[in-house]
């Protein structure tokens, strides 16, 4: 593999090119190929691709190595059209391709800071972390510090390896905050952490969330970005689905207090078995992959073919799935409006 920088001179400007391998990244299920074969950063519409084997003679050759962990902190590529993405960019752009405006995940600080006003975030629960009560232990999965081996790893390593990736304790970040200037309680999943499954301490925290907004009768909101239930934690992640329509049950029936699910890319399992679905208002981001199970699994179960696109978003709000499918860029303002039509009704 090789990796080269090198400045365009042209009479109008100065322009950085970049040039190296693809690399791809299978974690999650999900496949990334972050980094393309060759591309000029302004020059170029779209990367072009050329032969790997020619960059592996390069390499020997040449006897260099390549940081990926570097780039891969500056640059991505958009999962629609392969567009090679500039990160500092693309997160001022909320995470949306310029090229082809498809909307890539996002983590749960950055999905904070949509609706929070600044400075005004208070977490909550930051010290719950997840004990590995059944011991689980994987034969099959490849070892995080080494992906070219595959060794056995624990479910308490995949923890601990997802804690140092993501900078969370587990796969949801809960608390208080004020949008535009009207106190709510928020709950973000992150994908990035462990598929965004939901095991005991998901559970644990977004009980808690719930109970803190239905004793200061707060109005709630919670972002949804799972796999489903965690199969490390067996049954002990599928009661936190019990336990959280239980709480949502005091919240929106006893309390008559406003609970909004919003959906992203990917909502599945358990996760939309649940709370996901239960919301007073449920929001959908567009083109978002939507479903309890996924196609392969429907198709072997039927014993028959499905439709294309059967579970993104346009063909479920069309099925009355949703109320809602809210840009980015729009969901503040649709959130404020909700929010508050909600406090003048409950005031007469």
């Amino acid at each position: 593999m090789s990796f080269s920088l090198g400045i365009s001179r042209n009479k109008s400007s100065y322009f950085p090119t970049i040039s190296y391998e693809g690399y791809s990244d299978d974690q999650n299920g999900i496949s990334r190929r972050y980094f393309p074969s060759s591309c000029s950063l302004y020059g170029n519409k779209g990367p072009t691709r050329h032969s790997f084997n020619s960059y592996n003679e390069m390499d020997k050759n040449n006897n260099k190595s390549i940081d990926y962990a570097k780039i891969k902190k500056l640059w991505t590529q958009c999962d629609n059209c392969d567009n090679l993405l500039y990160l500092r960019f693309l997160r001022e752009n909320q995470s949306v391709c310029k090229e082809c405006g498809y909307y890539l995940q996002m983590n749960s600080s950055d999905r904070i800071e949509l609706p929070i006003d600044r400075d005004t975030w208070r977490p909550m629960d930051e010290d719950m972390y997840t004990l590995d009560v059944l011991q689980f232990y994987s034969e099959n999965e490849p070892s995080h510090s080494d992906n070219l081996n595959s060794e056995d790893e624990s479910y308490k390593d995949h923890i601990t390896f997802y804690q140092i990736e993501t900078g969370l304790t587990d796969a949801i970040q809960t608390g208080i905050g004020q949008l535009n200037g009207l106190t709510i309680a928020l709950g973000v999943m992150d994908f990035q952490f462990m598929g965004g499954s939901m095991g005991s301490v998901v559970g644990e925290k977004i009980t808690r969330l719930i109970e803190r907004a239905t004793a200061e009768s707060l109005p709630l909101i919670i972002v949804c970005a799972s796999g489903g239930a965690r199969m490390q934690e067996g049954s002990f992640s599928l009661m936190q689905m019990a336990k959280i329509a239980s709480a949502l049950y005091i919240h929106q029936k006893e309390k008559k207090l406003l609970y909004i699910s919003i959906l992203t890319s990917p909502t599945t399992g358990g996760v939309t078995a649940s709370f996901g679905m239960l919301g007073d208002i449920i929001i959908a981001e567009p083109k978002a992959y939507i479903a309890f199970a996924g196609k392969r699994v429907i198709e072997q179960t039927l014993g028959q073919k499905v439709i294309e696109d059967f579970q993104v978003t346009e063909h479920l709000f069309g099925h009355g799935l949703f109320d809602l499918i809210v840009p980015r860029n729009l969901l503040k303002g649709v959130l404020s409006e909700l929010f508050w039509f909600y406090v003048l009704r409950s005031s007469l």
